[in-house]
């Protein structure tokens, strides 16, 4: 039986997710502030000076960021004439709505791998691949929480391409490699290169897109090593294409080392954790703890991200942050100490730190587990709409109820992505993967290690889980598969 057209197209849903970027960009314009200024320096002075500093007299080299986003901007100044901000938010559009189109792709070839019966059943009740393509690009074109970054000067939404774009060649890449004759092979070598310039790309963006290439290298291997072993290939065959793919994400990274050791002296391959250059020292004592208290969003900005530079209130503190009554009295104290010098000592992050000791000793579990839970359901499940001005305490309905009411549809929407990508992982899995299981084992291990990852992190920020955004919409498309065990 032949496959019918889906009755709106690719084309409809491209255009909606255009005009929904276009609204975001002139709702949010000209809202470019913290990191995105951070990287604006940074590109302006690659560009019109040739080095990798912040400007002042002198010039300060820094390795506090990874220059694949500066690079980005500071290519799209030079390109547009000095107009950079607005040009890059114009590529960023256009990437993202390339992004959605590939995972509509990447859906439908999923789904079209079926085996026995099954293609005439999803035939049946209207869940061809073509509709499961149509609803991944639907669902990815109207999301709000990557569109919204799409218009941020933040490496955000090129992150998400290079996830994408890594995602399908693997997909294609397993394709090929399994087809077993030379011409297919010769085609995975293409798709190997692909995967490997994305993951390299990924990774000089942000430091943590490591975790998509911990991911993919060892799905690749483990293809490689299965199909040599049944086709009785060499080693050198086997280990082959994950070997040249982890070396095009080496050198990106081999080359940001030397020129760190050069200019530092510091063996320093990606960015520090604090985001520190090496005559600066993280207030580790402050860190350690706001991790023994902090859950929400709103604490960032209340408490966070002011120190060491504005004033912080004890009234911004949850009842959370004292255990008793003394405890409370050394935060007060150590607060009108900062607040009289607005900086970091070494005094004030040793008093912090022993106020941090002894609410660890007290509740081990709640350092260890609760609090970093928590926080991690809070980035997973809280508004995503971070550039747009809205409240963060937006469960205040009482101080500002329109505003509160918005953001809880937000987080509905957000909890629909979630629910109807576990109901498609779930479908997707009862079909053996469809013959795909590199790229399930991929997409499955990527979220897993940035969940890991993220239990580890300080702050609560609902941006470091949207890499997972295009397996969340993957799956969420695969929920119009029935229901199958085969």
């Amino acid at each position: 039986m032949g496959e019918r057209r889906p009755r709106y197209g690719w084309g409809a849903a491209l255009a909606a997710g255009g005009l929904l970027r276009l609204l975001f960009f002139y709702r949010l314009r000209p809202m470019i502030g913290g990191d995105s200024l951070i990287y604006s320096e940074l590109a302006r002075d690659l560009l019109r000076r040739h080095i990798y500093a912040f400007s002042g007299t002198p010039l300060q080299p820094t390795l506090i960021r990874l220059p694949g986003y500066p690079l980005f901007l500071a290519a799209c100044d030079a390109v547009g004439g000095g107009a950079h901000p607005a040009l890059a938010l114009w590529v960023q559009m256009l990437l993202d709505l390339l992004g959605c189109a590939v995972l509509g792709l990447l859906a439908a070839r999923l789904a079209a791998r079926a085996g026995g019966d099954a293609g005439a059943d999803a035939e049946r009740r209207g869940a061809t691949p073509a509709r499961v393509g149509l609803a991944a690009v639907w669902l990815s074109a109207l999301c709000p929480f990557t569109a919204n970054y799409a218009v941020a000067l933040m490496p955000e939404s090129l992150s998400v391409f290079c996830v994408v774009t890594t995602l399908f060649a693997l997909e294609r890449w397993e394709a090929c490699w399994n087809g077993g004759d030379g011409a297919r092979r010769g085609e995975a070598k293409v798709w190997t290169v692909v995967i490997g310039c994305s993951l390299a790309w990924a990774v000089l963006l942000r430091p943590d897109e490591g975790l998509l290439a911990a991911a993919v290298l060892p799905a690749m291997l483990w293809a490689g090593w299965r199909a040599g072993a049944r086709e009785g290939l060499g080693l050198a065959r086997r280990v082959l294409p994950a070997t040249a793919a982890g070396l095009l994400v080496l050198l990106p990274m081999l080359a940001w080392g030397v020129r760190n050791w050069r200019v530092f002296h510091l063996v320093q391959p990606l960015a520090p954790r604090y985001a520190e250059d090496p005559d600066e020292t993280p207030p580790l004592g402050f860190y350690c703890w706001y991790r023994s208290w902090a859950i929400e969003y709103k604490s960032n900005l209340d408490i966070y991200w002011r120190y060491d530079d504005d004033p912080i209130r004890l009234s911004d503190l949850p009842a959370r942050a004292f255990d008793n009554a003394q405890q409370r009295l050394q935060t007060e104290a150590v607060f009108d100490r900062y607040n009289n010098l607005l900086t970091a000592t070494p005094e004030l992050d040793a008093a912090f730190a022993q106020i941090a000791d002894e609410r660890i000793t007290e509740h081990p579990l709640r350092y260890y587990v609760v609090l970093p839970v928590a926080r991690e359901l809070d980035m997973w499940l809280r508004p995503r709409l971070a550039f747009m001005a809205m409240p963060v305490d937006w469960w205040e309905f009482g101080r500002h109820p329109r505003e509160s009411a918005e953001e809880t549809a937000y987080a509905l929407l957000n909890a629909g992505y979630l629910a109807l990508a576990l109901v498609g992982l779930l479908r997707w899995e009862r079909r053996r993967w469809n013959g795909r299981g590199v790229v399930a084992f991929a997409m499955l291990g990527f979220v897993a290690l940035r969940v890991a990852l993220l239990l580890t992190l300080d702050n609560s920020e609902p941006r470091y889980t949207l890499e997972c955004f295009p397996v969340v919409i993957v799956l969420a498309a695969l929920a119009l598969l029935p229901q199958f065990n085969g």
